[in-house]
């Protein structure tokens, strides 16, 4: 039997869950959708032969879908994934979770309240083969105790809409994750450096910054954000142990020399970089869906991201370093 999956939010990266979870993805088969654009839901729809719903609450109330996976823009996270687990509805939510650590908040006590775990953050990296290469040499301890990380993010251009916090809320969010699973540590405390700005960066946006991160252990992770590169998309991590180190460079696609150069190319988007990695976290949540167990990043982690992007934010906001604000012993079912 195929999973029934309805997916809220049908722009860039929701179109992509829909084509893949119709296409790629074994066991599963997308039953509805829903956009507050009703053309794009509908034409998307008729290409993958879901319904196209009028409301999200509709979506999650239709008796033929199993599971959700939410799509939609991130102030709206935190209703939609409630929603989802009023019904006993599995949920993927794509990062964040929600824009504020309350609202997280009031998802994890929904799902403890509920008593069983439905919930799952769409923090995809931990499904990408480098990055889990390096968190087996960091749980098996070939590095030994883990000292720093160095963090690099690079997007060629930023979206019209980015915000200077955006940059932190919306992409050093994962970074932030990866840190924490990494380390199996919490984030204490945050500082943000603004230097200067590239002059391809819109006017209005702090474009590169530079985030210190302080895990409860004393490492130190550093992160290098910057939305407006030009040249292409580039992830890079190296962990820092007491006995060695651990990289994820970018990916081997293959050198060129010739002429008198050695090049290589460099992924232009996020979906060059890591369509293997959302197809991965798709298909493992697919199959627990139909077990019965969730077991990718939960609410708690998506809580936990938000709770330590805001300390971020206030950091940039003024210029001192931030501890993180998190309410203790909260946990999930």
């Amino acid at each position: 039997m195929e999973l029934n999956v309805g997916v809220i939010g049908t722009g860039d990266i929701g179109a992509e869950h829909v084509r893949r979870l119709s296409a790629e993805i074994a066991g599963a088969r997308v039953q509805a959708v829903f956009d507050v654009d009703a053309d794009r839901a509908a034409a998307l729809a008729a290409e993958v032969g879901a319904v196209a719903h009028k409301t999200a609450q509709d979506l999650i109330d239709d008796g033929e879908v199993e599971a959700v996976l939410i799509a939609a823009p991130s102030p709206v996270h935190a209703e939609l994934t409630i929603a989802c687990i009023e019904a006993r509805r599995p949920v993927l939510c794509e990062k964040p979770l929600a824009p504020t650590s309350e609202e997280c908040v009031q998802v994890v006590e929904a799902e403890s309240a509920a008593g069983a775990r439905l919930v799952q953050v769409g923090f995809m990296r931990r499904y990408d083969e480098g990055f889990q290469r390096v968190k087996r040499a960091i749980d098996d301890g070939s590095v030994g105790d883990v000292l720093l990380a160095h963090c690099v993010h690079r997007n060629a251009q930023s979206p019209p809409f980015f915000r200077s916090e955006m940059l932190l809320t919306d992409s050093v969010i994962h970074e932030i994750d990866v840190a924490r699973w990494l380390l199996s540590d919490e984030l204490v405390a945050a500082r943000v450096v603004v230097g200067r700005k590239s002059p391809l960066a819109p006017d209005s946006l702090l474009d590169p910054q530079l985030v210190l991160l302080e895990a409860a252990s004393g490492a130190v992770v550093e992160i290098e954000i910057f939305v407006n590169c030009q040249y292409g998309y580039e992830v890079r991590c190296e962990v820092v142990g007491s006995v060695g180190t651990a990289s994820l460079d970018l990916p081997s696609t293959g050198v060129l020399t010739t002429a008198g150069n050695r090049s290589a190319p460099v992924p232009l988007d996020w979906k060059g970089r890591f369509g293997q990695a959302y197809r991965d976290e798709l298909q493992e949540w697919v199959k627990g869906v139909r077990q019965g167990i969730v077991t990718g990043p939960g609410a708690f982690d998506g809580y936990a991201a938000t709770a330590v992007a805001e300390a971020c934010v206030k950091s940039l906001q003024t210029g001192d370093r931030a501890l993180v604000s998190m309410t203790p012993k909260l946990s999930g079912p």
